[in-house]
């Protein structure tokens, strides 16, 4: 078997190797490796982030690829608009984890609302919810509307918000 030249380092290594024996690089044998995953960048450009930023995985020195523009979309992302594994989405959020003014995760926490199992919110519809208004099964709220507990500006908040919306 001929051996061939690290990329990184440039000592001999096998063609098949997952990583380099002398330095760690991964894929050691293949001179133009950028990584594994995926990346996508819009071409329209606004404050100087991409209007779309797709990424997932890893670039070719092993980071994780963060998706970062006005809509981000990735298992690590910030944006304007998130949807993401592990997410901060300034404006809405959607997703795992996710911080932003309006959270929609399995863990959400938002400034203003949060929906999720677990919510933390000003606005906190969850399973489990903190907030100032919540609406769940357990929780901590100057306002709670939980399986155990019916505070009356709660249900009045709650009803009007879902009368507003349609629900």
């Amino acid at each position: 078997m001929n051996l061939l030249p690290c990329r990184e380092c440039r000592q001999s290594v096998s063609p098949h190797a997952r990583s380099c024996p002398h330095c760690g690089a991964p894929f050691p044998a293949r001179q133009n490796w950028d990584g594994w995953g995926f990346e996508w960048k819009s071409a329209a450009h606004y404050f100087g982030y991409p209007l779309i930023h797709m990424a997932v995985g890893r670039n070719a020195s092993g980071q994780i690829r963060v998706a970062k523009g006005i809509i981000a979309i990735g298992q690590f992302a910030v944006g304007l608009i998130t949807i993401a594994q592990f997410g901060i989405g300034f404006l809405f959020g959607f997703g795992q984890f996710i911080f932003g003014f309006a959270a929609v995760a399995q863990f959400a926490a938002g400034i203003y609302f949060a929906l999720g199992q677990f919510a933390f919110g000003y606005i906190a519809v969850a399973q489990i919810a903190v907030g100032y208004y919540a609406r769940c099964q357990i929780g901590i709220a100057e306002h709670l509307w939980s399986a155990g507990f019916r505070d009356p500006e709660a249900v009045h908040f709650f009803r009007n918000l879902a009368n507003r919306f349609n629900l």
